[in-house]
């Protein structure tokens, strides 16, 4: 299975995936993690080419904003798998961007955060509303679901 972990700059993406890929690891499970921050080009192709070498017994998490249609897309042409949209007001990933050792340029994260279009999620998880270890559970638990399927 490859958990694909989406959504604007400063929303908890990485905080979130790195959080399960602990946990899931911990419990002696299989796991894999890539993060969109490991290319610096070809990003997106990149990624894909990590998530389909990972071993099929393995969970896989990427993490990267996948705010274009096209991205997403190709991610689904993978077998099995599903999207988690991390998501977050506009305010709290800005001012979650200023305290990152490496901020992105403001514009960035406005750019992103106004042209994200939305996937066709298997689960939403609003940092707002939830803290961080409340979202890890409820991906957590998303994966047990999904595993039984």
């Amino acid at each position: 299975m490859i958990v694909v972990i989406c959504g604007p700059p400063g929303a908890g993406k990485t905080t979130v995936a790195t959080r399960v890929y602990h946990r899931l690891e911990s419990r002696s499970r299989p796991v894999r993690i890539v993060h969109s921050d490991e290319f610096s080009s070809r990003t997106y192709e990149r990624l894909y080419e990590r998530a389909t070498g990972w071993p099929t017994a393995a969970i896989g998490l990427v993490d990267g904003t996948f705010y274009k249609r096209e991205w997403q897309v190709q991610f689904r042409t993978l077998e099995d798998v599903r999207f988690v949209h991390v998501t977050a007001s506009l305010e709290t990933c800005l001012e979650r961007n200023r305290t990152r050792e490496d901020p992105i340029d403001e514009k960035g994260v406005h750019v992103i955060y106004r042209e994200f279009d939305d996937p066709d999620a298997n689960l939403t998880i609003d940092t707002d509303e939830l803290a961080a270890d409340e979202a890890v559970e409820r991906v957590l638990e998303a994966i047990c679901r999904w595993r039984e399927e």
